[in-house]
């Protein structure tokens, strides 16, 4: 080991070595360096002079490896150039970054200057202390009826949307961005999108939705694209949140966060493991899938005596539709519900394709009722989910001996089931509904059944809202 392991920290922080003992894929391996600390920022200097960024994944007294997030495509072993910066990834955030585009390692790609920053964060977060959350309660209305009334998203909440390849999320994403807010409150989200391995043009999709709907002002986008490295995805949530942080907890700004596509994000993490040689865990993912995952999922949330806030929401395309995937299996666990899309709505044409069963709001109970949204909204919503439930099993049985064999009452709940998903569900990409008008529609389909079908709503209910 060199003698210059024994100076201080801040004398080697700067400190270059001249040629790498290994490159394999976005790794590189530098032996017989100084001490190096875990995720230190790295500048990487191929033979033409030009910098890349990376940061360190593993550190020893054998070798370093570093990760470089614009790859390693031109770099030599002997002649590359590692110089080790002695302080963490940052980024300089201010609130002049909404309105603008960035690549996903955080520099500008929509031709203007870089914004001025107010602060250096660290792009890994500051861990918040479990005693000074703040428990999500506010009701957030995105003008969507089987979300606010039956999977009711709550400021400051984790609420991921499980899709899968071709169904309309990206849509969904887009309408919920433009007018989720909240209810007596005149403040307006900022909207911070971090898009992973997208297509061009769905990137363009999401911009355009922005600029022709006015709210692009308020929306800071880091786009790292399909044909980026695959490796930058690692770190574009990163910095997505690190401006979502910056914006709730020092402009007390309510920030709603949209990560789409997770699973780009988790291939990528696959793709450094294997390289790396980890023991694979579920599906060749690695053993810490769940802990790399909740490390971003954790850092939204409320801090008491902060007015502002983080609410998230992540997308994630299910391999094969397969929910039982590790991807979904562990973000489920991590966050506070999910809505899942069912493809068979889809090919249905009913937009969203919310399937009504498997999805869920955990915190929903906390920040539905009255004084929130409505008095009736809890049982109504319970009663619509009952409801629903029955008009599945009365579907599959017709599907076997037929709707004639059916009971009249069978066929009331088919009836109802029908109107749901039409007036209820389904509604235009640019439609923008009140809570009132969704419990109302609600109501409305419900009609459809005898009153002594409805046990989850109050009888004081039912001569207001039924027989009204």
């Amino acid at each position: 080991m060199p003698e210059t392991t024994t100076l201080p920290r801040k004398l080697l922080s700067g400190r270059e070595y001249i040629g790498v003992d290994k490159i394999d894929g976005p790794l590189l391996f530098v032996g017989r360096t100084h001490p190096v600390g875990y995720r230190e920022l790295v500048e990487c200097v191929d033979p033409q002079g030009g910098i890349r960024l990376g940061i360190v994944l593993e550190s020893s007294r054998e070798a370093v490896v570093v990760q470089v997030f614009e790859g390693t495509a031109g770099m030599t072993m002997p002649q590359s150039r590692v110089r080790f910066l002695g302080e963490p990834l940052k980024l300089g955030v201010s609130t002049a970054m909404l309105g603008r585009v960035f690549n996903g390692l955080g520099r500008v790609r929509d031709g203007g200057p870089q914004p001025p920053s107010d602060a250096e964060l660290n792009v890994n977060g500051m861990p918040i202390n479990p005693t000074a959350r703040q428990y999500p309660r506010d009701f957030i209305q995105t003008g969507i009826s089987v979300i606010d009334g039956m999977n009711t998203l709550i400021r400051g909440q984790k609420l991921p949307l499980f899709s899968g390849n071709g169904l309309p999320h990206n849509e969904l994403a887009a309408q919920i961005a433009r007018q989720a807010k909240i209810r007596g409150s005149e403040t307006q989200f900022a909207v911070v999108f971090a898009a992973m391995g997208v297509k061009h043009d769905v990137a363009q999709f999401f911009t355009a939705s922005f600029e022709q709907s006015g709210v692009l002002e308020n929306v800071a986008l880091f786009l790292s694209l399909a044909d980026d490295p695959s490796i930058e995805r690692l770190i574009t949530p990163r910095m997505a949140l690190t401006l979502a942080e910056h914006l709730a907890f020092n402009e007390n700004m309510h920030v709603l966060v949209i990560m789409t596509d997770m699973t780009n994000y988790c291939e990528s993490l696959r793709e450094i493991s294997t390289i790396r040689g980890e023991i694979p865990s579920r599906k060749g993912y690695p053993g810490y899938l769940y802990s790399d995952l909740a490390e971003l999922y954790e850092r939204s949330g409320m801090v008491k005596d902060r007015p502002g806030s983080i609410t998230s929401l992540p997308i994630l395309t299910m391999p094969n539709d397969d929910i039982s995937h590790p991807i979904p299996d562990l973000t489920g666990y991590i966050t506070e519900g999910q809505i899942v899309f069912e493809r068979e709505m889809d090919g249905r044409s009913i937009y969203p394709p919310v399937a009504g069963l498997p999805s869920l709001s955990r915190l929903m109970k906390d920040g539905i009722g009255e004084g929130m949204t409505r008095a009736d909204h809890p049982h109504l919503a319970s009663q619509l989910f009952a409801a629903y439930s029955y008009v599945k099993d009365v579907r599959n049985l017709a599907s076997v001996i037929g709707e004639e064999e059916l009971t009249p009452l069978d066929h009331q709940y088919l009836d109802f089931g029908a109107a749901f998903e039409k007036h209820f569900v389904s509604q235009k990409t640019d439609e923008d509904r009140s809570i009132e008008q969704t419990l109302d529609l609600g109501w409305e389909a419900l009609r459809l059944l005898p009153a002594d079908e409805l046990h989850r709503v109050t009888d004081e209910e039912i001569d207001t809202y039924y027989n009204g």
